[in-house]
């Protein structure tokens, strides 16, 4: 693990609804989860920034200081750096130094599994590295390896701004090859009227936990943050007898750098066309109001904050008073309490999906002739059969169906509509 000293910057100037230190503790997860060794986290307060550094020449000294005494090899920003600012300060303190969005881009590259999902962390590189080149030189060459240089990424450091350009344009096109294929998998969905659930949250909230309580799956999960980085689907059944598609995508991030959001487009895909969000909070996290604004500021961004959205609570099995859970609820009043790690109360949240799509389900008495058995495995598979009699003239079944099967039921050979 590298040695690392945290710079955590507040800048008076700019408006920020978190403390100070709220957001040097979150930068400790990001350096945990990319593999950091944190020896000392530097909390720095100023009016604005300077221009040659970000930060004062005291401060400056005070990390060379700690650099020198616990023979650091990295220092980490929270706050994002000009290419100027980056390489002063690389060759004040001698080492390697690199920003927020940097760390986040390399623990994007250490969870990217797909190949989509690699060159959509390998775009995000580029376009970050792009503007910062001028001027590297000799620095660029003694970028050997660890944070801040892992990916796809740190095969380009040293080609010219031409060579990256091109190389930006042909991961866009082929991104856009990923998006057509994810958009006729979609048009299929639709045509069998399977509508989308996704699960969005602030990153380590326990989505993809929820998705295998839910689904029985086996996506991984860790407190690291950024666990998932693909989206992963499945299939539910309700027990209304509708077949939803249940998606677990990228955690977000309070602050998640602009070009990042732009990048990851094709994966936020299935947030833009979700029938239903479940936003998943983190109930025993300090600061789940910053991180229910967050979530909130990225569905705004996306032009999405008014689809229909479930609010869960989870972790609730991490209290041992119930006066706590019960202030969170009189936050979050529509909220419901889950535990997705203990799979409690679960049944509850899965009644508030059935009310959702109760519209796209349609009750249905139907006489089969006895020939007709496929049938009654298709509604076994496709619905829910409610009640089934075999008799003499056929089989009466009761049952609900979605709405958009109704008319190609009904005109199948050997079906009579009883009501």
């Amino acid at each position: 693990m590298e040695k690392t000293i945290l710079v955590s910057v507040q800048l008076r100037n700019e408006n920020s609804d978190w403390p100070i230190a709220d957001l040097a503790s979150e930068m400790e997860e990001l350096a945990f989860s990319a593999g950091a060794s944190v020896v000392q986290n530097i909390i720095v307060v100023r009016d604005k920034p300077t221009p040659n550094y970000l930060i004062g020449k005291g401060k400056l000294e005070e990390i060379n200081s700690f650099v020198q005494e616990e023979e650091v090899k990295l220092v980490i920003f929270s706050h994002d750096l000009s290419g100027t600012q980056q390489r002063n300060l690389e060759r004040f303190l001698g080492i390697k130094i690199i920003d927020r969005t940097q760390l986040i881009l390399d623990i994007f590259s250490c969870r990217a599994k797909s190949p989509e999902g690699s060159m959509q962390v390998e775009l995000a590189q580029l376009e970050y590295l792009l503007p910062r080149l001028s001027g590297k030189g000799a620095e660029l060459s003694r970028l050997g390896g660890g944070i801040g240089t892992r990916g796809p990424g740190e095969q380009k450091l040293e080609t010219d701004r031409r060579q990256i350009r091109k190389r930006i344009a042909k991961l866009k096109e082929d991104l856009k090859q990923f998006s057509l294929h994810r958009q006729n998998t979609k048009k299929r969905r639709k045509d069998n009227n399977l509508p989308s659930v996704v699960l969005v949250g602030y990153t380590s909230a326990g989505k993809s936990t929820l998705l295998n309580a839910l689904t029985l799956g086996n996506q991984t999960t860790s407190d690291k943050l950024f666990t998932t980085l693909d989206t992963v689907s499945k299939s539910l059944k309700l027990a209304n007898g509708q077949l939803v598609v249940i998606s677990d995508t990228v955690g977000f991030l309070h602050q998640l750098p602009h070009h990042l959001i732009d990048a990851f487009k094709a994966t936020l895909e299935e947030t833009l066309d979700a029938d239903l969000l479940i936003h998943v909070l983190d109930a025993f996290n300090p600061q789940i109001d910053q991180h229910n604004h967050a979530v909130l500021d990225v569905l705004e961004e996306l032009g999405i904050q008014d689809k229909p959205m479930l609010t869960v609570l989870n972790k609730t099995d991490l209290f041992t008073e119930d006066n706590f859970m019960q202030s969170m609820l009189r936050d979050f009043p529509d909220a419901i309490p889950i535990s997705a790690k203990n799979k409690e109360n679960l049944d509850v949240l899965l009644i508030g999906m059935e009310k959702a799509f109760n519209g796209r389900m349609r009750d249905m008495h139907l006489l089969l002739t006895h020939k007709r058995m496929d049938l009654v495995n298709f509604f076994y598979r496709k619905g829910k059969i409610k009640n089934i009699k075999y008799k003499s003239e056929g089989i009466d079944v009761e049952l609900s169906l979605p709405e958009a099967l109704y008319e190609r039921i009904i005109a199948e050979e050997g079906v009579k509509v009883i009501c």
